[in-house]
C-alpha cells in the first residue's frame, strides 16, 4: 500500500448549508466536532435539504471564536450570528429520513433569517448531547451514534478518486459537491473502496459502507445550479446494485485529534494487499 495522508477536513455545521474547511479537528462520537450539530426543518419537523432545494447552497457557514456566522454568497442579507449555546430550550421532534429524534429550537430570529434567505418557511433546530441518533444497527458495531448527517458519522474520498471521475467529466467538479469530512491523498482511485479498518494520526476508524450518491451531487455549490453532472457519469461506471457509489462511510473507534498532513495507515482491507 502506498503512503497516505490526509489533505483535507471538512465540517457542515448546519446540515446541506455550505462547508467549513480546517486543519485540524476532533473527532466525537457523532463524528467531527460541530459536523451536522445543526439543521433546518419546515413547520412540521421535517429535514430540509439541497436534494429538494438547490438553493441552500448558496447559505456559507463560518466558524468564529463565539459561534456560527451564516452569510449568503449572493444576496446582500446582513449576515446571521449563532452563538454556540443559542437556543430556547424548547424541544422539537423533527425527522430525518426514517429517524424521528429530539432537537431544541434556536431562536425566532433565525427562523426569520433562514425563512427569508430561503424564501421559504425554515426552522433552525440544534442537537444536543442528551439526543443520541443511533447508526443503522446492520452496520453499527457498538450502537454508535450520528449528528444530522444522512446516517454515519463520517464520510472519506480520495482525491485521486475525484481526479479519476473529472478525467471523464467535460467540465470537472470540485471536491465539495460530495460533501467527504475527510479527503486523502498518496492511493490509487477509488482504493477506499477496500478500507476496514485504518488509522490517522491518534484516532482509528473502521470503513463500514460505501456511500451512495444522489442528486445532490448536481448542484453547483458556488451558483445552486442543479444539473445532469456528475452523477450521469458516475452511474456509467460506478453503479453496483443498482446504487451508485462514491466514498466511504466511517465509524470511529475511538475519539482524538486529527489534522491535515497526518498518515493515513491502513490496518485491513477487504481484499489483502
Amino acid at each position: 500500500m502506498e503512503d497516505l495522508f490526509l489533505q483535507d477536513i471538512y465540517i457542515y455545521p448546519i446540515k446541506s448549508l455550505g462547508g467549513i474547511s480546517l486543519t485540524q479537528a476532533e473527532v466525537l462520537p457523532t463524528g467531527l466536532q460541530y459536523d451536522r450539530r445543526w439543521m433546518l426543518t419546515d413547520e412540521k419537523g421535517n429535514f430540509l435539504s439541497q436534494r429538494a432545494f438547490a438553493e441552500m447552497a448558496m447559505l456559507q457557514v463560518s466558524i468564529t471564536s463565539d459561534g456560527l456566522l451564516v452569510s449568503h454568497k449572493k444576496r446582500k442579507l446582513q449576515p446571521l450570528t449563532l452563538p454556540f449555546d443559542k437556543h430556547t430550550g424548547k424541544e422539537v421532534t423533527v425527522k430525518i429520513w426514517d429517524d424521528v429524534c429530539t432537537a431544541l429550537e434556536v431562536g425566532m430570529d433565525a427562523n426569520r433569517w433562514f425563512s427569508e434567505a430561503l424564501g421559504m418557511t425554515a426552522r433552525l433546530v440544534y442537537m444536543p448531547d442528551t439526543t443520541r441518533r443511533l447508526v443503522d444497527n446492520h452496520y453499527a458495531s457498538n450502537n454508535e451514534i450520528v449528528s444530522f448527517a444522512d446516517a454515519y458519522p463520517l464520510l472519506m474520498i480520495g482525491q485521486s478518486s475525484l481526479d479519476d471521475l473529472n478525467k471523464r467529466l467535460e467540465i470537472p467538479v470540485l471536491m465539495n459537491r460530495f460533501r467527504p469530512n475527510l479527503v486523502f491523498c498518496g492511493a490509487q482511485p477509488y482504493a477506499e473502496d477496500l478500507f476496514k479498518e485504518f488509522r490517522v494520526g491518534e484516532v482509528a476508524f473502521a470503513a463500514v459502507k460505501p456511500c451512495a450518491r444522489c442528486v445532490l451531487t448536481t448542484v453547483n455549490q458556488e451558483d445552486g445550479v442543479k444539473g445532469q453532472e456528475p452523477l450521469k457519469t458516475l452511474a456509467s461506471f460506478r453503479t453496483f446494485n443498482n446504487k451508485i457509489l462514491f466514498g466511504q462511510n466511517l465509524l470511529p473507534r475511538n475519539l482524538g485529534l486529527i489534522k491535515t498532513g497526518d498518515n493515513v495507515e491502513i490496518l485491513s482491507t477487504s481484499i489483502e494487499t
